[in-house]
């Protein structure tokens, strides 16, 4: 958590320093005599990046590693307040679902040979809420004439916290099912043996930071494209992250039937070859330096409420062109 400090504090510090030198410019960068409101709606495919799934290679946690057969969709709303035409704060709501999956990958004999081995997967809900700033830098060279038909670019960077709860199908006696991760403790959380290895928390902060474009069809409505992607403080979002453990252990912590789908779900290889002999204790599981991350592209459709009147814009003293 110490590590999050700064950035918390470095955050807050620019939002006070944009917020009070956008004051400087309302007077003439702000249509109208008041600050407007924009209220949305946002819709569009969802994509993981962590220790499951991937490409040919060193898994990353870039687009590079993107299987688009596991893209699932987040959606939500939002609202903005404008101080000025070219800063907006953003509050907003998402859900949606990520998903990964070992089994995908095609095996070239590279660094992905290993993990297509281990065939682990997951799938998570995501609940979501975050503010952010949004910087339009094209409004300085704008005519000063309404929003009708102007399509504005803008980027944005926040802070937010999400929920999220990694399952994975276990395969019983009574058929397949969905199970928690989390309470099977597959990497030694809160084992004795595991000092260092706490039990992670399902809420987590998260930094979300992207770019847009917006296209006004009307003076009070406009639809536009997002990305946006967000860097994660966790890396359990896939219930991955260390070394495998002594899957004995998994009957001392947990019940029988928990230890049963522990010894499943923790490397699955021998799942599907019961000869694999393969020693996996202590062996890498995941990659613990890097934090794992997840990315949206929005479809979005908003309106402009309160005061827009094109009448006050035209008894102003137009300033930029």
């Amino acid at each position: 958590m110490r590590a999050i400090v700064p950035v918390v504090r470095n955050f807050v510090f620019v939002c006070f320093f944009l917020i009070s030198v956008s004051k400087s410019f309302s007077q003439s960068i702000v249509f109208g005599q008041k600050s407007q409101l924009e209220v949305g709606l946002a819709l569009g495919p969802s994509f993981f990046l962590g220790d499951l799934g991937g490409n040919k290679g060193v898994g990353t946690g870039f687009v590079k590693d993107l299987n688009f057969p596991y893209t699932k969709f987040m959606g939500g709303i939002y609202g903005n307040y404008f101080p000025a035409e070219w800063i907006g704060i953003r509050a907003a709501f998402n859900m949606g679902s990520i998903e990964g999956n070992d089994s995908i990958i095609k095996d070239k004999g590279g660094w992905e040979h290993d993990r297509k081995q281990r065939n682990l997967s997951f799938k998570s809900k995501i609940f979501e809420g975050y503010v952010a700033l949004e910087i339009y830098p094209t409004i300085f060279f704008e005519a000063y004439d309404g929003l009708k038909g102007k399509l504005r670019p803008y980027g944005l960077i926040g802070i937010g916290v999400f929920h999220f709860n990694p399952q994975a199908k276990y395969y019983g006696p009574n058929g397949a099912a969905w199970v928690d991760l989390r309470p099977l403790r597959l990497e030694g959380q809160g084992m004795a043996e595991y000092p260092d290895r706490k039990q992670y928390s399902l809420t987590s902060l998260e930094i979300p930071m992207g770019f847009g474009i917006k296209y006004y069809l009307k003076e009070n409505m406009y639809v536009g494209l997002e990305l946006l992607h967000r860097q994660t403080f966790t890396d359990y979002l896939d219930n991955v992250s260390t070394t495998y453990i002594d899957p004995n252990l998994f009957d001392v912590y947990l019940s029988p039937a928990q230890a049963a789908q522990a010894k499943q779900l923790m490397y699955r290889e021998r799942f599907y070859n019961p000869s694999i002999s393969r020693p996996t204790i202590n062996q890498q599981r995941g990659d613990p330096k890097d934090k794992d991350a997840y990315f949206s592209t929005l479809i979005k459709i908003g309106w402009r409420l309160g005061e827009h009147n094109p009448a006050m814009r035209q008894l102003r003293c137009p300033v930029y062109y």
